[in-house]
């Protein structure tokens, strides 16, 4: 199955990939960034033979597109839908809503040691955004709200750990839980 998934995805950037490096050198590392970091995400979810993060990633994925697609629609209309290159659909940014939301489904099930790298790839796609005049700093805040929020709303922790108290007529105490 792992092996079906990484062909699609493979055929997928290859096929996407010649366009991207047809831009700048810049622009188009930050485009390659963009596409590889979903497919990695997937691709530890799968190494880890998670079905429920795979099925998580993709709902919040999913959700974060539709939702920033329907607010560049209801803006495109407005002074917040102009982006700096006087083209249109620039409110909230795409590709940072795509990144963010990989970046925080890895932060919120797999934990910091995979969310950092991911978020910090993000700003470098974040940063590259504003600097070829694709989009203006509030795009960019408000796709990676979005995609943040969206995440929080559909991912949950693989292994979580809870402290509860537990309080009865006879005793008090505190109950640990961990799931794995």
């Amino acid at each position: 199955m792992f092996r079906f998934h990484l062909s699609i995805a493979l055929v997928v950037l290859s096929c996407l990939l010649p366009g991207v490096v047809a831009e700048g050198s810049e622009e188009s590392s930050a485009d390659i960034v963009t596409l590889l970091i979903p497919l990695g995400t997937y691709a530890i979810a799968n190494s880890k033979d998670d079905d429920e993060g795979k099925s998580q990633f993709l709902r919040s994925t999913g959700m974060s597109l539709v939702l920033n697609s329907a607010a560049r629609l209801a803006f495109n209309e407005t002074s917040w839908g102009e982006r700096p290159n006087g083209k249109e659909y620039g409110f909230p940014s795409g590709h940072t809503a795509f990144v963010v939301s990989s970046a925080a489904f890895l932060q919120d099930r797999y934990g910091w040691q995979y969310g950092v790298p991911a978020y910090l790839l993000s700003g470098y796609v974040a940063y590259v955004r504003v600097d070829t005049e694709h989009h203006r700093w509030r795009d960019i805040i408000a796709g990676a709200a979005l995609s943040y929020g969206v995440s929080k709303w559909y991912v949950t922790p693989q292994h979580a750990t809870q402290i509860a108290p537990v309080v009865g007529l006879d005793y008090l105490g505190m109950r640990l839980t961990r799931s794995w």
